[in-house]
């Protein structure tokens, strides 16, 4: 890569590389090795040549991944339990949301391909533009620690992540209350739509949720899942208010 391309993607990056070869090796994908090798004049299969492909930093971006990603849940999200950080923690970082920030850094126009893999589109591959992404965030680290890492995720995931952290929230809540009535050994929560207001390009509906042949709450949204989400929501909220209000009445005072 010019080293006008370095700065430029450095640039969007937000980080100036100590090793720029770090930097070199991230974007650099295996069907390009041979030919490098062979332009330095090394044997191609030379094991210990400078020009090296990303897979190994993309082994180890994907665990920075996980666990900055981790790291942002618990601090923006105390309340949640440990099935909820999992499955958003999954839902955040997926090959989708990887290659959507790599093309938001234009990722693509700075790999190092095969010719080969570029007649056949390499640089706009969802699954080569998120492995690239994955070895950045390897590479940042490496060079400079956790920091930069974490803040290249806030910029091009985490911070979509807290913009739709409500939703997140709220596509948490029926499995939430799933895992609240299995703890107690209770059959899972009905849903029932109630009922439908509206023409039929703006409808919105009403959702109820019953526990135990009990209706616990309802709520209305623009669609059926999201009404649902929020009925949960709701009737979470109630039944975990009951409990601390047993717990109250039956603690060390009662009596």
């Amino acid at each position: 890569m010019a080293r006008g391309d370095d700065d430029r993607l450095m640039e969007r990056l937000g980080y100036s590389f100590r090793d720029p070869l770090l930097l070199d090796r991230a974007l650099t994908h295996s069907s390009a090795v041979p030919e490098l090798r062979a332009a330095r004049g090394e044997d191609i299969a030379f094991a210990a040549s400078v020009v090296q492909d990303n897979e190994r930093l993309e082994f180890l971006g994907d665990a920075v991944l996980e666990l900055l990603t981790s790291e942002y849940l618990l601090l923006n999200y105390p309340e949640w339990t440990e099935g909820q950080l999992s499955k958003s923690r999954a839902r955040i970082v997926n090959a989708h949301s990887l290659e959507i920030a790599a093309r938001g850094l234009q990722l693509g126009i700075h790999l190092r391909l095969g010719r080969g893999e570029e007649k056949t589109g390499g640089r706009d591959k969802p699954a080569l533009l998120a492995d690239a992404f994955e070895a950045i965030v390897a590479a940042m680290y490496l060079d400079g620690g956790l920091a930069p890492a974490r803040n290249l995720l806030k910029r091009t995931v985490f911070e979509q992540a807290l913009e739709d952290g409500d939703r997140i929230s709220e596509s948490d809540r029926k499995s939430a209350l799933q895992e609240f009535l299995q703890a107690k050994g209770d059959q899972p929560a009905e849903y029932r739509l109630a009922g439908e207001t509206g023409p039929d390009h703006q409808k919105t509906f009403r959702v109820e949720v019953w526990v135990k042949g009990e209706l616990m709450s309802s709520a209305e949204g623009t669609t059926k899942k999201e009404a649902e989400q929020k009925a949960a929501r709701s009737a979470l909220d109630k039944l975990l208010q009951a409990e601390a209000n047993q717990g109250e009445e039956v603690g060390p005072n009662a009596g």
